[in-house]
């Protein structure tokens, strides 16, 4: 079974409370190092990242140190460790193993005492170092290059099958992606990754991939109007049917509605010819924009309510339910704010849910 990232980042302090490893299985481009990432930040602690797939052995033990070793009279080899594993043993790190399932054999028996033990060659991981790995083997892993992990070493890992939601990304989208590509992908949420099968040698989009689209279209400051250049950036980085629907929306995109339009400017006219999909891309923006957890002055309050009164009774009710969720006292303040129509919010409520006047 599946879940989200927020579901993920709730349960994992559990697992990693009690010292066990993690194993994080998903698809490509999903973000699963970012959550890792992540994770680690809200935790305080520093992340050391090696790729198991580019290791040999000597990487993961370390190399024979050349001078001198005697036991009991007799010479015998020492080893000095890899810094990777110095640090993960000395200081209190998040230890990131990406891509375990694409490591030679003998590398991925290596880490066997370091997720059964926190352990190899003599090193012993600090008391406070979480150990983390990513791999797109598990449900999808026939469509991937990879090895597959049998019953032992799946038994010494604590494993996530990792399918992030659309709000997962909008929500670390808000943050970290221009609000064009932010607004594309939340009024065309069919466009943020593939989710079929796949045909060979063909571009899709994915959450990584527009991220890397989003950089490149910042840097060049391309974002102003559509252009063949867009189109043919777009084709690269997300595939022909993403980059289509991108260059028509940036055409339009001087028409988009913002936060600020509604609950600052009180814009609620621009919002005449929405459709629901439309006015639930509008609903998510203002959730995903913090402004509703906060106090609302009386103008902010009126005005979002001249729009609330004018929304389809499923969007409505999406937005109500939202705000009792984000800020309690708030959502009494604005069942009681009046409409510029004169209409109370809790009287309009009402018909909301009776269907009476």
């Amino acid at each position: 079974m599946s879940i989200d990232f927020a579901t993920f980042l709730s349960i994992v302090p559990f697992v990693t409370d009690v010292r066990k490893p993690v194993l994080i299985r998903g698809r490509h481009g999903i973000g699963k190092s970012e959550v890792v990432y992540s994770f680690a930040k809200k935790a305080g602690l520093p992340v050391v990242e090696r790729r198991a797939s580019q290791m040999t052995e000597g990487d993961l033990l370390g190399l024979p140190d050349n001078r001198d070793c005697e036991i009991a009279g007799k010479k015998a080899t020492t080893w000095n460790a890899p810094d990777w594993l110095v640090l993960a043993c000395t200081q209190p790190v998040v230890l990131f193993l990406d891509e375990v399932d694409r490591a030679t054999t003998e590398v991925r028996q290596g880490i066997f005492e370091l997720t059964d033990s926190r352990k190899i060659n003599g090193w012993n991981l600090h008391p406070d170092t979480l150990i983390f790995a990513a791999v797109n083997g598990g449900e999808h892993g026939s469509q991937y290059q990879v090895g597959e992990m049998d019953p032992a070493e799946l038994d010494r890992w604590t494993t996530f099958d990792l399918d992030p939601t659309v709000e997962d990304w909008l929500a670390w989208a808000k943050d970290n992606i221009d609000n064009t590509v932010f607004d594309f992908i939340n009024q065309n949420r069919n466009h943020l990754e593939h989710s079929a099968d796949y045909e060979p040698n063909k571009v899709y989009p994915s959450r990584r991939s527009w991220k890397r689209f989003k950089d490149c279209l910042v840097k060049a400051k391309l974002l102003d109007k559509a252009s063949p250049t867009i189109y043919n950036l777009a084709v690269a980085f997300v595939g022909f049917e993403a980059a289509v629907a991108f260059n028509d929306f940036i055409a339009n995109y001087k028409r988009q509605v913002t936060v600020e339009d509604i609950l600052d400017n009180g814009k609620v006219l621009a919002t005449k010819d929405f459709g629901i999909t439309d006015h639930n891309a509008l609903i998510e923006k203002i959730i995903l924009s913090g402004r509703i957890t906060t106090t609302l002055g009386e103008a902010s309050l009126k005005n979002l309510a001249d729009y609330w009164q004018t929304l389809p009774s499923e969007v409505a009710m999406k937005l109500f339910t939202e705000l009792g969720k984000q800020n309690v006292t708030q959502s009494i303040t604005f069942h009681k704010t009046v409409a510029s129509n004169g209409v109370k919010n809790g009287d309009f409520l009402v018909k909301l849910l009776t269907g009476k006047n």
